[in-house]
């Protein structure tokens, strides 16, 4: 039976987003999904949802998007690591659109918000690193900071405007149904199968099968406490040299060479590079050097027994998720 619950999903054609609407559609619920352009259909083909556009720059869009709403999962955001103008392009447009979705959806009645964040607001200094650990001190990275700065302002403005708000903060998301342009997080794996990692870099991700972090977000929508956050993440990591050996056994045909290892000052060397290369076409670089300063080493390595025990979140293993989505890449060889 249909449920009369109307939902609204922002950033509806991304990579988590549609996801996220198909679940819910197969759950039976009314779906809204906003996108900034509404020309950009083509991930909604066969779905039975009301596509508008919204843009989370724009409060009023929202306001009227959000008309009739029950649950708002608030997915849309700027999800790139690197832009000419980082504070810009990133922090700016991911703080604004916090406040504004989030003050829309007080306007417009919204009963609850599931707002995604990501692992990259937590503190990775005590591993496993858990919700309780508190926010992400390294202030180096202008995503990172958005994140970070963004989920402390949507709690606050949930508690001053009374409306009740739920946290999730997904890990490395890959899996099936991607779209183009590739998330951050896919584009790893395609570099990976065009054989254009050229250093083992030391970093580490923490892989999740994107269908995983969207059945988390409904799960936090139904069982979540409000005020709390709840990382949609695997226990463990897995270096993207692992991850590179994982394809090179599945592909042998490809003839993936695992990278050879490079001192730090090497990497930096190297990243420095493809900087300058970056400034000059436009395009971003596969390695940064704030990328070596930040990651390398990193472990993300979690704790997720409160998503497991209060929602009942259950993910596939790292491997199993990185195995799927290799296959969805060699298969869509368009997407490489």
């Amino acid at each position: 039976m249909k449920n009369k619950n109307l939902v609204l999903v922002s950033g509806a054609n991304g990579h988590l987003g549609n996801n996220l609407v198909r679940l819910l559609l197969k759950e039976g619920y009314a779906v809204r999904a906003t996108v900034r352009n509404i020309n950009n259909r083509e991930s909604f083909k066969g779905l039975d949802c009301e596509v508008v556009q919204a843009d989370i720059t724009d409060k009023a869009s929202f306001i009227a998007a959000l008309q009739g709403v029950d649950t708002f999962y608030a997915v849309g955001a700027a999800f790139k690591l690197w832009a000419k103008d980082p504070k810009k392009e990133i922090y700016d447009v991911n703080m604004a659109g916090t406040r504004n979705t989030i003050e829309a959806a007080a306007v417009a009645g919204v009963k609850k918000i599931v707002y995604v964040s990501s692992i990259a607001a937590l503190d990775y200094s005590r591993l496993p690193t858990r919700e309780s650990n508190g926010y992400n001190p390294d202030r180096r990275d202008m995503y990172y900071n958005s994140k970070n700065d963004g989920e402390k302002l949507a709690f606050e403005l949930a508690k001053n405007l009374g409306v009740p708000l739920v946290a999730v903060m997904p890990g490395a998301m890959i899996g099936s149904e991607a779209f183009l342009p590739l998330n951050v997080s896919y584009g790893i794996l395609r570099l990976i199968l065009n054989r254009q990692i050229p250093v083992d870099t030391g970093i580490t991700l923490n892989w999740v099968d994107v269908k995983d972090v969207a059945e988390g977000c409904l799960l936090a929508a139904l069982h979540g406490k409000p005020g709390e956050r709840y990382i949609l993440a695997n226990e463990k990591s897995m270096t993207i040299t692992d991850t590179t050996r994982l394809a090179q056994r599945l592909y042998p045909e490809l003839k993936i060479k695992i990278p050879g290892a490079v001192p730090k000052i090497g990497l930096f060397a190297i990243a420095g590079l493809m900087e300058l290369s970056a400034r000059l076409s436009g395009k971003p670089p596969v390695l940064t050097r704030k990328d070596i300063a930040m990651f390398s080493g990193l472990q993300q390595d979690f704790d997720i027994s409160k998503s497991r025990n209060e929602l009942g979140f259950n993910p596939k293993s790292p491997e199993q998720a990185v195995t799927e989505a290799l296959a969805y890449l060699m298969s869509h060889r368009n997407l490489l």
